[in-house]
């Protein structure tokens, strides 16, 4: 059952955090790499485990908490996917982009390692750190350097709302083939050559995605601009088939997932993955 009545009010809020945020602009400091925590690792395992290849990468419980976890092997696989999920995410919440994993790791085949990367604080609720780029700036490096770190042929960063802004500020230094922007709340950037990067471009936004109602806007530091799945943008656009929510995009039986994981298992030329079924 959705609910798309709720989309203005949700829009409505994201707009009051950014002009909340004219008189109180948001910080973040420069997120590091994500410890591992021995005892914070196997909690999350035991809480996690549907009895998968799951890898705990890091796991640092210290306030929201943070997380990386593999399904599969990413030292192994030819094929890596980098979740970077967005507001509301932490070492609590994980479960949800858990889901996410599995089912792109399902749908791309074993020779593909999905990870959740959540290595930086994400915003909470539509608030200030929502409106604003603070987060963003402090997380992108972090995801720069873990991607960095990956050895496997064909990389791809899939980014997720507010992760679609830290991906978007991490994307000239992102050792990345391919970039998939999915419920995107704008880039910060006016098209793909203005991001400065030697990955493929992909982008969604479902009609049914409350998302669709956010301004396309920037002042200062409010506001995240053009939607990439915008015409003059650039990206290549991904199919929503079957998308009812903002959080739906790689759910099983959707066009997205299929496309997804067009990409994630193969880099294949842009045209099979707009029309992967």
């Amino acid at each position: 059952m959705t609910f798309r009545w709720l989309y203005p009010f949700a829009a409505l809020a994201m707009l009051f955090g950014l002009l909340v945020a004219v008189a109180q602009p948001a910080s973040g400091a420069p997120a590091g790499p994500v410890a591992l925590d021995a005892a914070c690792a196997a909690s999350l395992v035991a809480s996690t485990t549907q009895g998968d290849d799951l890898q705990v990468l890091g796991c640092d419980p210290a306030g929201r908490g943070l997380a990386v976890v593999a399904v599969g092997d990413p030292t192994t696989a030819r094929s890596v996917a980098v979740i970077v999920p967005g507001s509301d995410m932490d070492l609590h919440t994980i479960a949800k982009p858990l889901s996410w994993a599995r089912a792109l790791r399902a749908a791309s085949g074993p020779g593909t390692a999905v990870v959740v990367w959540i290595g930086y604080t994400t915003p909470q609720g539509l608030g200030i750190d929502a409106a604003s780029g603070a987060l963003a700036r402090a997380g992108a490096p972090a995801l720069d350097s873990f991607v960095d770190g990956l050895r496997a042929p064909h990389v791809t960063v899939v980014a997720h709302s507010y992760g679609t802004v830290v991906a978007a500020l991490a994307a000239p230094r992102l050792d990345a083939d391919d970039l998939v922007l999915l419920g995107s709340p704008g880039v910060r950037t006016d098209d793909v050559a203005d991001l400065h990067t030697r990955a493929h471009v992909f982008a969604a936004r479902a009609d049914t995605d409350w998302m669709t109602w956010v301004p396309s806007i920037e002042i200062g530091d409010l506001g995240h601009g053009t939607d990439p799945t915008s015409s003059s943008f650039g990206a290549t656009l991904l199919p929503t088939t079957g998308v009812t929510t903002h959080d739906g995009y790689l759910t099983p039986g959707t066009a997205s997932l299929a496309a997804v994981a067009v990409v994630a298992s193969s880099g294949v030329d842009a045209g099979a993955a707009a029309n992967p079924l």
